[in-house]
């Protein structure tokens, strides 16, 4: 059966069909500038690449271009070919730990906690929107990337800050990145042949999280109530004093408004080295510059610090490190500088086998000597795989 995998952003939709359960991808690609000048679409349809510019009012008209293309290229004969369709969306609140069937009240619920996601919620809603309109037949199901982490206890994500704004104002950690924590996860059961696995996953791309998993489910994650918490990362700050805000504020006159677009888009990488391109950076730290330098060290800094916390919370019982997302994949000198501070914890990197395995040229596995006391990992993620996953297992399930 035929699953669309789909991703709305205010301007953008990605998706990705399947063929399930053989998790065969049928037809991939991305609506760009919807609702602007320049619209547009590129879509991959096995090693074809398809691009066109049209014009793209909202997401209605995204989705009616998409059905076009899949019935122009015999991808499917009618709207009924495609049974499910699984939409991401980034926060979930505390309400959700799973994937679930899009109802009336889910819809509502989304709607009610946009202003802890006020760029993302309101955007899947209208991806949501879209799709129940143009394809009305198909089981509609949400995946929340904050579910996976719903399993962390209450000592582990509320702020010591007065309960009153829990209970108020749904103040607390929910972290980020949950559908590629949960794939990666799944990944290594089956790799370390076990039901119940302890891991430190390191999801590092330009958002860039850590997690703790203890008995295959998530302990400890290193964002928090915005994705802006935790390591450093491509343009973010991550943990900071937040007396900082005020006395930036004094300082220069900016408001709070400015000051978090600065944390958020113009801090981390960026704003140490100038540049948050992964590539240009990795260039730049070879050839010694000193504020590339400066920023690697604080990255790998902040990185194994998380790894050092969570390892002292899993009893220093953990199956594997595992490194993911674009950076953690493809990044050789990210994961190297990393575990070189890991060595009182017994981990021995290879570096042979860690400059080799490179995702993107179709390798993945160990990157750790035999007598490493944990074995590290470079594992492939796929957040629109996990879900396809959700989709097809709930379709199944109310069929």
């Amino acid at each position: 059966m035929k699953v669309l995998s789909v991703n709305a952003g205010s301007s953008t939709l990605k998706f990705r069909l399947y063929e399930m359960p053989e998790e065969k991808v049928l037809m991939k690609g991305m609506f760009e500038r919807i609702g602007s000048v320049g619209s547009g679409y590129s879509i991959r349809l096995g090693e074809e690449k398809i691009q066109g510019e049209v014009d793209l009012p909202d997401h209605t008209a995204a989705v009616e271009v998409l059905i076009e293309q899949l019935m122009k290229h015999g991808i499917i004969t009618s709207l009924e070919d495609i049974k499910a369709i699984g939409h991401r969306v980034v926060h979930g609140g505390n309400k959700y730990s799973k994937s679930v069937v899009i109802t009336p009240r889910v819809v509502q619920e989304i709607e009610e906690i946009a202003d802890l996601a006020p760029l993302h919620n309101p955007a899947h809603l209208m991806g949501i929107r879209a799709f129940q309109k143009e394809i009305p037949n198909a089981l509609m199901v949400v995946c929340f990337d904050t579910a996976f982490h719903q399993t962390m206890r209450e000592e582990e994500y509320l702020y010591s800050v007065p309960y009153e704004w829990y209970v108020k104002y749904n103040v607390r950690k929910y972290g980020f990145h949950g559908l590629s924590h949960q794939f990666v996860t799944l990944k290594m059961q089956e790799l370390l042949n076990k039901e119940n696995v302890n891991l430190i996953i390191c999801h590092i791309g330009n958002g860039a999280s850590v997690t703790a998993v203890q008995n295959s489910r998530c302990i400890d994650t290193s964002m928090g109530f915005t994705p802006n918490a935790g390591i450093m990362m491509g343009t973010r700050s991550g943990d900071i004093d937040y007396s900082i805000l005020k006395y930036v504020q004094d300082q220069t006159g900016m408001s709070l408004g400015e000051i978090d677009q600065v944390l958020n888009k113009e801090s981390g990488l960026q704003g140490i080295a100038g540049m948050c391109d992964l590539r240009d950076l990795d260039r730049a730290f070879e050839a010694h510059e000193q504020k590339a330098v400066l920023a690697f060290d604080m990255y790998t800094s902040r990185i194994s610090e998380y790894i050092a916390k969570y390892y002292m919370k899993l009893e220093g019982k953990v199956d594997a490190i595992c490194f993911t997302a674009g950076g953690g994949e493809n990044d050789s000198i990210i994961r190297k500088e990393t575990l070189k501070r890991l060595g009182c914890f017994g981990v021995v990197i290879d570096d042979e086998k860690n400059d080799e395995t490179i995702v993107r040229k179709g390798v993945e596995g160990v990157i750790t000597k035999e007598e490493s006391k944990i074995p590290c990992y470079v594992v492939a993620t796929d957040e629109e795989l996990m879900i396809a996953r959700d989709t097809y297992a709930i379709y199944e399930e109310e069929n």
